[in-house]
């Protein structure tokens, strides 16, 4: 199936083939007729998979019908969680929708308000917002959302995650009881489920895949590793230069600094983008690394959600997540929309657990890489959940890492200069 065949009006066919686009993936081929007939519709898609065009497009062309003179009215709104995605979207919507003469704007808390304001002004068809901004922004009386007739409720299981569940009940109940809804998560959970059955009128459902799976054209490498030889593995990793750009994940914000801290010590380009980072830096670091300034990007989990980058080749584990739908997200940055990729996941002794948890999520056992110079102390394998195997534990044989174990593991990569180590600057 090509574009050609999904009905499209010419405008947006053009504007789609100009990005580059023929042939449409599974999740647009399935929800794109669904959402053009008018329809409600429940998608279960991992990231990934081209879940912003089969909205994006069929809302496009369902508004280009209605264009009307004077100050336009909002008459699409989608509701995501993070800045970062809100402004990937709506740079689709630029790119999709470049020959319709509908407006759109975006709006997100963390920046003055003013530039959102003038542009609500003005006068737009479709927003993208956070729940957060989108609400303050109504109690000021700057936004009503009377005129809706498209709702989209996109990453709605991380909406619950990051706990703006609450804020996205209030406004739906500010929505008209007569209206199209899309409903988007990548995992179902009971309170997620309950929300679509009170949201949705027979809805259609497209699932890409199954939800807790991973993409299979992704390849995933496991490293057996101890905790202090993991800034080693990982600047070891680097020197391949077919790594060109690289996602880090860490487990946490205090984690991802000490990452980068470590990289600038050896001269590797690496910035970091957590909660604790205002929302300017984060979208400051994600634009290099986008442009190629920046070769190694460190994200934690919500920080990196709604990261879409094209052509990304490889994401890197530094550690495994607590949750192992978590991985299914992480490794799901490569691989984008048809694209292959490598997921690289660190593994040390307090890990295994997790490793055992992931691996019974996805169904598959991941590859050991062990051609390297920095395998643990003792290597254990992790089978599949009724295998006979090792009991739980901390394994490996390894000691527990001190505290100061990062530290030690920098000073071990810097260069001896007569019995002492490199001066810090």
């Amino acid at each position: 199936m090509t574009f050609n065949q999904l009905d499209l009006i010419d405008p947006i066919l053009k504007a789609v083939t100009e990005e580059g686009y023929t042939t449409p993936t599974p999740i647009q081929q399935q929800s794109i007729p669904i959402v053009l007939q008018q329809k409600d519709l429940l998608g279960c898609a991992q990231t990934g998979t081209g879940k912003t065009a089969a909205f994006a497009i069929p809302i496009l062309q369902l508004l280009s019908k209605e264009k009307e003179t004077g100050i336009r009215k909002i008459k699409a709104l989608i509701l995501t969680p993070t800045r970062e995605l809100a402004i990937q979207i709506d740079e689709s919507l630029a790119a999709y929708g470049r020959y319709t003469g509908l407006k759109h704007t975006v709006i997100f808390g963390g920046v003055s308000q003013m530039h959102q304001v003038n542009a609500l002004k003005a006068g737009v068809d479709i927003l993208v917002a956070t729940p957060g901004r989108l609400l303050d922004l109504i109690n000021q009386g700057f936004i009503g959302l009377q005129h809706i007739k498209i709702f989209v409720l996109d990453e709605a299981d991380r909406m619950l995650d990051m706990g703006f569940i609450h804020d996205v009940k209030r406004v739906i109940i500010k929505l008209p009881a007569k209206r199209q809804t899309l409903f988007f998560s990548a995992t179902m959970p009971p309170e997620i489920q309950t929300l679509a059955n009170v949201l949705l009128t027979n809805p259609s459902k497209v699932e890409v895949t199954p939800v807790s799976s991973t993409v299979d054209i992704i390849q995933q490498n496991l490293f057996y590793v101890d905790k202090t030889n993991k800034p080693l593995l990982l600047l070891y990793l680097l020197k391949n230069p077919a790594i060109e750009t690289v996602l880090v994940f860490s487990r946490t914000k205090h984690g991802a600094d000490k990452i980068v801290k470590f990289l600038h010590r050896e001269h590797i380009t690496a910035a970091a983008i957590h909660g604790n980072k205002s929302q300017n830096a984060r979208q400051h670091a994600l634009n290099q690394f986008k442009d190629g300034k920046l070769r190694v990007l460190v994200a934690t989990d919500i920080a990196a959600r709604g990261i879409d980058i094209d052509e990304l080749g490889h994401v890197i584990n530094y550690e495994l997540p607590e949750v192992p739908e978590t991985y299914v997200h992480r490794i799901g940055r490569t691989g984008r929309a048809g694209a292959s990729g490598i997921a690289m996941s660190f593994c040390d002794a307090d890990e295994r657990d997790l490793l055992k948890d992931i691996q019974k999520l996805i169904g598959k056992t991941i590859p050991v890489s062990d051609a390297h110079p920095y395998p643990a102390q003792v290597t254990v394998s992790t089978p599949l959940p009724g295998n006979s195997g090792p009991k739980r534990g901390r394994g490996f044989g390894a000691k527990k890492p001190s505290k100061r174990s990062f530290h030690n593991a920098e000073r071990a990569s810097r260069p001896s200069y007569g019995g002492r180590t490199r001066p810090k600057g």
